[in-house]
């Protein structure tokens, strides 16, 4: 009878336990306003058998905290603080944050600047050596070095340094009348770090030195005219890459080259269908490679919609399977679970997060119907496992 009873309490010690690892903590990045009522970043909680989402709770406050990022590692979130003037002077933030791992709440760390206006993109190398971060109203990018517990250092002076100007302008005068830098990410290996500028129509490549916390100008991509590209998604091969472009709601696939750091155009197509041909105000945001390698996901504000690509894994082309509504409003950010079988995708202007399952063999999404209310959400991340 002993045995029975403790072969009992272990079964169901077993289910516990699995239950609980089901569970994955999951933040959000806001805008902090009195249209929208935030205060900060958010986070909940996301079981990733079920596809549910408990209520958010706040996390930390922060102004404008749109962006966020994770160290590989340790238990360290950064945000950039997307404001245009920090201690007084013509610059956003760069915020670094210590995670309380069973509640998810934050606590700040420190923060350095992030050399120009509006920072809009923040990102973290793969051994995490250093963070990096895009300036839109600035037009430039910059590079941190961190220190052993995560901590944000100041930006390396000199040339080449850790900060870089972007240079330029294009055709879409309103919109392309100086640079906007949009993204900036590390290459796989840490030897590049890819930077959508909106502003010039380009993809920038730029070497990396996460020893020394340094950027210098490379290379780039050049979208169409007037595409602006917005943000870049990697395939997990390593050898293509993927610029949204938010202006002329296309996407244009890149062949990338690891050792010569080289991007190589290979195709541009549009995130809507052909019969969508009123587009007045429509704008792409977010662009996200399955880790399968064999779909690519983009969202589509204004048509408030998820575009779906199949990818040609030996050419990296790109078809265009159709766009899923998101049962909200404004899709700037969307993110896949650690699992890959879900995708969260936040409503901007609707206040809403709303989750969809992803068929595993045709990358189609479906609505599960989860839905839940998080002020202004512009940006979904979950830790890295």
């Amino acid at each position: 009878m002993r045995i029975a009873r403790n072969i009992v309490c272990l079964v169901l010690i077993v289910l516990a336990t699995s239950a609980q690892s089901a569970e994955v903590p999951v933040w959000f990045g806001t805008y902090t306003n009195a249209k929208t009522g935030s205060e900060g970043v958010y986070v909940a909680r996301f079981d990733t058998e079920k596809g549910s989402l408990s209520p958010p709770v706040l996390a930390t406050t922060a102004r404008n905290p749109s962006f966020l990022a994770f160290h590989p590692t340790l238990p360290v979130l950064y945000a950039v603080s997307e404001i245009a003037g920090a201690d007084g002077k013509p610059t956003g933030g760069i915020l670094s944050f210590t995670i309380d791992e069973p509640s998810g709440t934050l606590t700040k760390k420190n923060e350095q600047p992030s050399g120009g206006p509006g920072p809009c993109h923040v990102s973290v190398e793969r051994t995490g050596k250093v963070v990096l971060a895009a300036n839109y109203s600035g037009g430039s990018v910059i590079c941190l070095g961190l220190d052993a517990d995560g901590g944000l250092r100041p930006v390396v002076p000199g040339t080449p340094g850790g900060f870089i100007q972007h240079e330029g302008k294009s055709v879409n005068e309103k919109r392309q009348e100086k640079p906007h830098g949009h993204s900036i990410y590390p290459a796989p290996d840490g030897r590049f770090a890819i930077s959508c500028d909106l502003g010039i129509d380009k993809v920038l490549v730029h070497s990396l030195d996460v020893t020394k916390a340094t950027l210098a100008p490379h290379g780039f991509g050049a979208t169409k005219p007037g595409a602006g590209p917005r943000h870049f998604a990697f395939h997990p091969s390593g050898r293509f890459g993927y610029a949204v472009n938010e202006l002329d709601l296309t996407v244009t696939g890149f062949a990338f080259d690891p050792a010569a750091g080289t991007l190589t155009k290979f195709q541009t197509l549009s995130t809507l269908p052909a019969d969508v041909t009123e587009r007045t105000g429509f704008s792409t945001a977010e662009i996200v490679a399955h880790p399968n390698g064999k779909f690519i996901y983009a969202s589509n504000r204004g048509h408030h919609s998820l575009a779906m690509f199949r990818v040609d894994e030996a050419t990296g082309n790109l078809t265009l399977l159709g766009v899923e509504p998101i049962r909200g409003k404004t899709p700037r950010n969307f993110v896949l679970d650690p699992t890959g079988k879900f995708l969260l995708a936040g409503g901007q202007d609707s206040n809403t997060v709303t989750v969809f399952a992803i068929d595993q063999t045709t990358g189609r999404l479906t609505f599960t119907g989860q839905s839940i209310d998080v002020p202004s959400p512009v940006c979904i991340r979950f830790r890295p496992l």
